[in-house]
């Protein structure tokens, strides 16, 4: 059973252990947060958004953060999303999500969740798809250039009404 805490500062290594290599490491950042590896320091940057830890009864299995793309809390967008590599492939991605968007749309009231993930990155996308998220049309194809490659950046998303329908509760 997983539940979500505010993320702690004293989190960083273990989050940051997680990626093994630069493959994942920007498939996980896009570069964001700096070039691998990035020191306990420069992942601080993430405190600046809404970082949550998910915990188990072992302690920390995924780590997320929430932003707000416009003004106001109508969409929030994860971002950062990851689990422990043991525990990858046993439902604890789908789990620590529906509680992300549980937060996003009964706490935060938002009226749609959004993300974007590498197409080269199926087991995420999976996994996002298993929470509820859903391919949605963008304007622009977001493209990173990574590691000498040009790496496509799928927006991903669901309303809150497709939230509330799949978890039973009226609108």
């Amino acid at each position: 059973m997983l539940r979500l805490r505010p993320y702690q500062g004293s989190d960083a290594g273990v989050v940051l252990s997680w990626c093994k290599d630069e493959n994942s490491f920007y498939q996980w950042t896009a570069g964001v947060l700096g070039q691998y590896p990035i020191t306990e320091k420069e992942f601080a940057a993430v405190e600046s958004l809404m970082p949550f830890t998910a915990l188990d009864a072992s302690g920390p299995a995924g780590f997320f953060t929430l932003r707000r793309p416009g003004e106001t809390n109508g969409e929030l967008r994860f971002g950062f999303v990851i689990v422990a590599p043991e525990k990858r492939g046993k439902g604890y991605g789908r789990e620590m999500l529906r509680l992300g968007l549980k937060l996003v749309f009964d706490v935060y009231g938002a009226r749609r969740a959004s993300l974007g993930v590498f197409e080269n990155n199926p087991a995420a996308r999976n996994c996002y798809q298993a929470a509820g998220f859903a391919a949605a049309p963008a304007e622009k194809t977001e493209t990173y250039r990574v590691l000498g490659e040009d790496w496509k950046c799928l927006e991903m998303a669901i309303p809150a009404s497709a939230w509330w329908a799949r978890n039973g509760i009226m609108e």
